[in-house]
């Protein structure tokens, strides 16, 4: 018996779909993507560059996703995943990246978005220290550190 194959049959269930997205992550991007947008339009104007940022960010950060979990913070790697991903935007979309790398003052960059996030963002210090996977306390002390580095400078 010779099973007849019909070529305008439907694929069975599921090859057509993109893979199961896991939980975690689904509600990781759900969280963050918000807070994230918020920061690459700081950098990134345009909303389609700002989104596009993004978007690349947490592909890269699924990539990462189950090496992620067996850190120790993963939300603070997920955090240096979307960073390098704006700079690297901002320097294709030929705008000055408007802030020194971390490379360039160690420290400082990672205040300055801090202040960033505070200031032109308008996120308060739990929300920051959510967003970048730190404490509040540790949040509080940076952003007053960075204010007066800032106010010695005037």
């Amino acid at each position: 018996m010779t099973q007849r194959h019909d070529s305008t049959a439907e694929p069975p269930p599921g090859l057509d779909e993109p893979p199961a997205v896991p939980l975690e992550f689904a509600a990781f991007c759900e969280l963050h993507r918000p807070r994230y947008l918020s920061y690459a339009r700081v950098w990134l104007p345009d909303q389609d560059r700002a989104t596009g940022a993004v978007q690349q960010a947490f592909a890269e950060i699924a990539v990462e996703w189950r090496e992620l979990l067996g850190s120790s913070n993963p939300t603070a790697h997920a955090w240096q995943i979307l960073r390098a991903t704006v700079d690297e935007h901002t320097r294709q979309s030929g705008l000055p990246v408007g802030r020194p790398t971390t490379q360039d003052r160690p420290g400082h960059a990672a205040d300055d978005d801090l202040a960033i996030l505070h200031y032109v963002v308008g996120l308060a210090a739990p929300e920051i220290a959510d967003v970048i996977g730190t404490d509040t306390a540790s949040v509080a002390g940076r952003l007053r550190r960075t204010m007066l580095r800032e106010a010695s400078g005037w």
